[in-house]
């Protein structure tokens, strides 16, 4: 399957081709699938990794009091309620999605951890962000970029609602080192659905995200992407061998 084997009017859906136009809903039926068991997923598929991940992604943001954060495709909240608790009660973070029935998981989890004053939940498309220029001073997208059908507009979406000097992190799978991935690749397409059907009961939904994973513009390609939407002093680490990347940009 060739990354690049769209037309302006046609993306890609996993491995399928379909209208750009469908890709938002289609997605929108996978995560209201497996909202519910979202994290639960997360810790079986990774070994409780994703937890390291994101909380080095979180120590890279390097969040200070009065600070004002965007968690794009923040769903569940974990993210989120790490950055509530840093930026105080003079700072604001803002918990976006475009999927309700995540975002419900999220507030519930907000809610219950006894989150409030400092943080509002908004259910919004990445690709044209319905807030003021230069509003934020961190973004945080962990996991999501790869779901969204245009992504260089939704790079520049970001870019311009940071403030100057500020900094967007992008969490998201890679490309692996040559020698994981036989074993990545053989996890990925035989392991993950079935735990997705024997956990979640939703074996096609975790086929997708396998897909989805494979689909995704690699290291080097995100970085130009970065590049291109203005972003500045882009770089990016590899975790796990690179099996997960983060990338990180700034607003000069």
């Amino acid at each position: 399957m060739n990354k690049a084997d769209t037309s302006a009017d046609s993306t890609h859906f996993g491995y399928k081709t379909v209208p750009s136009e469908d890709k938002a809903g289609l997605v929108r039926d996978v995560f209201d699938s497996v909202a519910s068991r979202y994290d639960i997923m997360n810790d079986l598929m990774s070994g409780g990794l994703h937890r390291l991940w994101k909380r080095h992604t979180v120590d890279q943001a390097a969040v200070r009091p009065g600070h004002h954060v965007l968690d794009l495709a923040g769903g569940t909240g974990d993210l989120a309620l790490k950055f509530i608790r840093q930026v105080g009660p003079d700072g604001h973070v803002v918990l976006a999605d475009i999927n309700a029935a995540m975002l419900e998981q999220g507030r519930r989890r907000l809610v219950d951890a006894g989150a409030a004053g400092n943080y509002s939940i908004a259910q919004v498309n990445a690709e044209d962000l319905p807030f003021d220029d230069k509003t934020f001073d961190r973004i945080t997208i962990a996991f999501g970029l790869r779901n969204v059908t245009d992504k260089d507009a939704a790079l520049r979406s970001m870019r311009r609602v940071l403030k100057p000097g500020g900094k967007a992190l992008i969490l998201e799978f890679s490309q692996p080192a040559k020698a994981l991935k036989p074993a990545y690749d053989l996890y990925s397409f035989k392991v993950l659905p079935v735990i997705g059907k024997l956990v979640a009961q939703d074996e096609d939904s975790y086929q997708y995200l396998a897909e989805s994973i494979r689909m995704h513009p690699d290291q080097e390609e995100l970085l130009g992407m970065m590049k291109a939407a203005g972003f500045e002093r882009c770089s990016y680490q590899n975790l796990a061998g690179g099996i997960v990347a983060l990338h990180i940009g700034y607003r000069i």
